[in-house]
């Protein structure tokens, strides 16, 4: 049996020692046939490539922890359509390599609801990655050659959808400007993004002070658009409930 392992390593099985051994042994002890046994072995190959391969886009996505969209609350915003939202989470919009823009105030949940689109993008065997905007920004511009700069890119534009967090927290420079409309240039009609953002386009220009690629820019990312807008107070300041005073003790007098 051993042998028989070292085998089907040298052909490229990915299942581990411990697992073919503990398969073949029960394959042997169950009698079964030599087409029922190789259906296993494969099925056990098959999951194992399939887990790996999940692993290892969920560690390119670097998506983080956040709370699964069955947690969000929808009787707390005075607006969001959560019909809208369970559209998205058939991915339709990746299929169709529409853009998302996720827009409210600060704490509407518009993180939780992209990062969740992510999420529901890796089961689905898409590739995915997650980013602040300035942080993806700031990797381009470390860049010390243009070379370096075209691989760092592709960072961002090979993937099935991408995922730009919190545009318009702090300005972006020009040079800046000029990488982010590569970004979108590139997947333009090629590939899904998703921009999160608390600030109307009118806005967008005290974001790119002077950029003379915002126009096109915009242009680019809105023609193909899916607008989630988010109206409300952030959760972060909703009144926490007030503990329940225990039975058997008095409220202090006066």
């Amino acid at each position: 049996m051993s042998d028989l392992i070292d085998h089907l390593h040298a052909l490229g099985f990915r299942a581990s020692r411990e697992q073919l051994h503990t398969l073949l042994g029960q394959l042997a002890a169950s009698q079964s046939t030599a087409q029922q046994a190789l259906e296993t072995v494969v099925s056990l190959e098959r999951r194992e490539r399939e887990a790996r391969n999940l692993a290892a886009r969920a560690k390119r996505a670097a998506l983080g922890a956040t709370k699964p969209a069955a947690d969000y609350d929808w009787s707390y915003p005075q607006r969001a359509d959560q019909d809208g939202y369970e559209d998205l989470l058939t991915l339709g919009f990746v299929d169709r390599r529409q853009n998302v823009l996720f827009r409210g105030p600060p704490g509407t949940g518009k993180t939780m609801l992209a990062k969740n689109l992510g999420l529901q993008a890796l089961e689905a065997g898409k590739t995915v990655v997650y980013t602040h905007l300035s942080a993806a920004l700031a990797d381009l511009l470390r860049q010390e050659s243009l070379p370096a700069v075209e691989r760092r890119l592709r960072r961002y534009t090979s993937v099935d959808l991408l995922i730009c967090d919190e545009l318009g927290y702090q300005p972006i420079d020009a040079r800046a400007v000029d990488l982010l409309f590569q970004i979108i240039s590139r997947r333009h009609e090629r590939a899904s993004t998703i921009i999160t953002t608390n600030l109307p386009f009118k806005d967008w220009a005290n974001v790119f002070p002077g950029a003379a690629c915002l126009v096109p820019l915009v242009d680019r990312f809105t023609e193909n658009l899916v607008v989630f807008d988010i109206q409300g107070d952030s959760y972060r300041q909703r009144p926490k409930p007030t503990a329940p005073r225990k039975l058997g003790k008095k409220p202090p007098k006066a």
